[in-house]
C-alpha cells in the first residue's frame, strides 16, 4: 500500500472517533453468532478501530488485528482498554501488500470489507483445521462494477474448498463463512 494510501486512512480514522455501542459481529453474520468460536486465536485482517476484534475477545478468543493505519490501531488498542479485554486483543500496523503477517494456524479468520484476491489462497492455508473464515465484501451484486467490489459468485467460487455454513450476496454486499475441512 503506497504512502498515499496510508495517510488517507489515517485522515478518515482522525476523523471517526470512538466506534458507538458495544462491540458486535458485523451485521451480515448477526444471524450466524452462535457459529462464531468463543476459544482459540482469531486474525482480524483490516481490521479498523477494532470493533470485531474486541467482539472476538469479549467471547473469550485471543485476537491479532492489523490494519494499515495506525490512528485506527490507537482507537482499537483504546476500545480493547474500556473493553477490558486489552489482555486478549494485539493490534499491529501491517501492510497487506505484504501478505498476512506471520503465525502460526489460527480457528478464526476475519476480513471485514476489505477484499484482495491475492490473498485468498494464504486465507485458506492460515486457517487450522476446522478454522473459520469469516469475509464480507462490497459487491457487484445490487449495486454496479468498481475497483473494490466482488464479482457475482466471487467470495463462493474463490472459497469453494471451504464448506460454506452462510453466505449471500444482496445491496452492494457478499458475504462467506466457511469452515477448513479437518
Amino acid at each position: 500500500m503506497s504512502e498515499e494510501d496510508r495517510r488517507r486512512w489515517d485522515e478518515r480514522y482522525t476523523g471517526a472517533g470512538q466506534p458507538d455501542g458495544e462491540p458486535s459481529p458485523p451485521e451480515v453474520f448477526a444471524s450466524v453468532e452462535h457459529l462464531f468460536p468463543k476459544s482459540g486465536t482469531a486474525l482480524e485482517i483490516a481490521s479498523g478501530r477494532g470493533e470485531v476484534s474486541v467482539w472476538l475477545a469479549n467471547r473469550g478468543m485471543s485476537v491479532l488485528g492489523v490494519d494499515v493505519s495506525p490512528v485506527a490501531l490507537d482507537l482499537a488498542r483504546q476500545l480493547a482498554g474500556r473493553s477490558g479485554v486489552a489482555d486478549r486483543c494485539r493490534f499491529e500496523v501491517w501492510d497487506l501488500d505484504d501478505g498476512l503477517p506471520p503465525g502460526p494456524p489460527i480457528d478464526l479468520l476475519v476480513c471485514h470489507m476489505f477484499r484482495e484476491p491475492r490473498l485468498d489462497r494464504e486465507l485458506i492455508e492460515r486457517l487450522a483445521p476446522g478454522g473459520l473464515l469469516a469475509i464480507t465484501s462490497l459487491s457487484e451484486v445490487g449495486a454496479g462494477p468498481g475497483r473494490y467490489r466482488a464479482r457475482p459468485g466471487e467470495l463462493r467460487d474463490s472459497f469453494a474448498g471451504l464448506e460454506a455454513l452462510a453466505q449471500g450476496e444482496a445491496d452492494g454486499v457478499a458475504f462467506l463463512l466457511g469452515r477448513k475441512p479437518g
